[in-house]
Parts: structure tokens; sequence; C-alpha cells
């Protein structure tokens, strides 16, 4: 068995003072060991005070789908906003992209402004950055994402290919659809971002596991999958080279109203039971035995 470093993230920290609870007590339980940072999110100052307090290892979730632009002069009169003068959503914004209706200068001007101000928030430029919604591999999109990225020199980033995914039944057929689109628009962005120079995990895990799909037996059946999906991908590794894996996660407790959100309150899955139930999967100490069953060590970007 070869040796595994695996990263488990905890997505949409600083989207309310609940989300960022969750987070640290799995920090603190070792069942997450690093966080994605949403700095338009309600409690993105909180969430960045806690990340110093406790050590805790954290990069940027882009966010250009909810809530609100943190560059000034995008928040009124934008391609991003909506007719309410928020972003579009996850799948309006999808949707505005397919009509030609998004100005990508207007898209690199906001991510470039979320990058400043989690250097402002953190006193450093972000080890790696996603995008919330996974808007960052869509087209068009992720060019513009890499020279961000390319630009500021931040390192890593998350291409959600998920092994195995096609073969989960239990996901209902519309959210399988999104997932499937999701990896296609990945699949196509692994040439943009390798050629900017930007690295990624050889494999990712989260979609099949998200919400309520999440259960101890899932999250160990998508870790032994995607070990068996990398070793017969992979060329042999040099023995001090480990295989390296993201785990996505969400958990928290739910957001109570008006409270938390981007800057349009929380959303339905934000108050959902479905945060709390991530949450207390991950903390299980059978996940933890299967981690040290299967060689695997838990890290940050930071680590690799």
């Amino acid at each position: 068995m070869f040796q595994a470093k695996l990263i488990v993230t905890g997505d949409d920290f600083g989207y309310c003072p609940r989300r960022n609870q969750g987070i640290v007590e799995c920090f603190l339980a070792r069942a997450v060991s690093n966080a994605s940072l949403l700095v338009n999110g309600s409690a993105a100052a909180e969430a960045a005070e806690l990340a110093r307090r406790y050590n805790i290892p954290i990069g940027l979730h882009a966010n250009l789908s909810e809530g609100s632009p943190v560059c000034e002069v995008l928040k009124t009169n934008s391609s991003l906003l909506n007719e309410d003068g928020f972003f579009h959503g996850k799948m309006g914004f999808r949707t505005a992209l397919s009509k030609g209706l998004l100005n990508m200068s207007e898209v690199k001007q906001e991510l470039k402004a979320q990058v400043d101000l989690f250097r402002e928030l953190t006193g450093h430029l972000p080890p790696h950055m996603d995008g919330h919604q996974h808007v960052h591999v869509l087209p068009e999109v992720r060019n513009v994402f890499a020279e961000v990225l390319e630009e500021y020199g931040i390192k890593y980033t998350r291409v959600p290919i998920e092994p195995g995914l096609h073969n989960c039944e239990w996901i209902e057929p519309s959210l399988l659809d999104f997932y499937v689109g999701v990896e296609e628009d990945s699949l196509n962005t692994v040439d943009v971002f390798t050629k900017h120079g930007i690295r990624w995990t050889d494999v990712y895990i989260g979609l099949s596991t998200m919400g309520k799909n999440m259960s101890v037996s899932a999250v160990q059946n998508a870790i032994d999958t995607a070990i068996v999906e990398v070793a017969s991908r992979l060329p042999p590794l040099p023995q001090h080279r480990a295989v390296t894996m993201e785990l996505m996660v969400h958990p928290g407790y739910p957001s109570t109203p008006p409270i938390g959100g981007c800057g349009g309150g929380p959303d339905d899955f934000s108050q959902s039971w479905e945060r709390l139930h991530e949450l207390r999967t991950l903390t299980t100490p059978q996940l933890q035995s299967h981690f040290r069953a299967r060689h695997i060590q838990l890290c940050s970007f930071q680590d690799l």
C-alpha cells in the first residue's frame, strides 16, 4: 500500500458564524485539515481571525455566483449582477455565461479583488484558490481564473473529476446531471490550468459524498475507489512521493436567517440539517481509523 496525503477542505468558511463554528470544531477534532474562505461571506472577518487563532490553513473560495461582489465598481451596473443587484446564482451564472452576457474583464476584476481582500483579511496570499459552486472550471471563466492564479503566484486549485461518479446511483438524477456537467467542464479545463503552471491533487472526492449523501461508508468507499483508480492511472511514483487527494466537505451548524450568506441571506442548503450531518459524519472515530488503516495522512495544500 502506497502512502497517501488527504486534504479535507471545509468549504464556505466565512458564510456565517455557525458555519465557522462547525469548521473549527472539525479542525480541532482532526476531521478537517484545510478550509476555503468566502471573502464576501457575512462572517469572513471572523473566519480569518479564527484561522489565525487555531492555525487553520485556509485558501480562497472564489465566489462569482452567490451574494454580492467585493469590487466596489462592480456593485452597480455590472454584467455579473441580476436585476436585484446580486450575482446570478449557481444556474443563473451558467445561463448568463452560455448566452454570452458576462464580461470576462469584470470576472477578472472581481477575482483579483477577492484575492486582494483575502490578503487584507489574512495577511498573506491564498496557498490555493478554488471556485464556489465550481464556477472556476466553466468555459471562458477557466482562462481568466488561470491568469489570475498565475499573476498572483497561487500554485494550487481544485479540479472536480471524481473517480466512479457515473456509478453513483444513489444521487438523484438532476443532481447527477449537474455533477457530470461539472466533470465535463473540469476535463476541458485540465489543459488550461496545466499551461499556466497550476497544480491540483491527484484525486478529487466530494460530489458523491455531499450533504445527505455523506456517510462513513460512502467516504470510505470513495477513498478506496480513488486509490484503486489512481494506482491504475499514474505511473509508478518515486518512493518519497505520496498520492495526493482532496475531499471537499461542507460541515457546520444550520444557518439561522437573516444571519449568514454573502449579501442576500443564507440559502436553503445552508439552513438545512445536511451541514450538521456532514459535521457528525466527519468526526466519527471510524473514519479516522479508516485513514490510519489506509496509511492516509491528513494535510493542507501548504504541505504538498
